[in-house]
């Protein structure tokens, strides 16, 4: 998954991605422990999609912190004047 797909998704499809690449990591791992995985470049492909969707799952986050805390404060400084 590309960076400019995973912020396209919204916050729900965030969070459902993550699962499923979770899940698919997880896999993955099983398969490599019993001998079953042939191609092993996809585990780090995988990874790097988890990495991927928690940083922008992050980013967002932060975002509406900053912008909550800049709304608190022109609220606030509002009120004193």
């Amino acid at each position: 998954m590309k960076p400019a797909e995973v912020r396209k998704l919204s916050d729900d499809e965030l969070a459902k991605a993550l699962g499923t690449s979770r899940a698919e990591l997880f896999n993955l791992r099983f398969r490599l422990a019993t001998g079953q995985l042939d191609d092993t470049s996809k585990i780090a492909i995988v990874k790097k999609d988890i990495a991927r969707i928690q940083t922008e799952s992050r980013a967002r986050s932060l975002a509406a912190a900053t912008a909550a805390v800049a709304e608190t404060d022109s609220v606030a400084v509002g009120a004193d004047a």
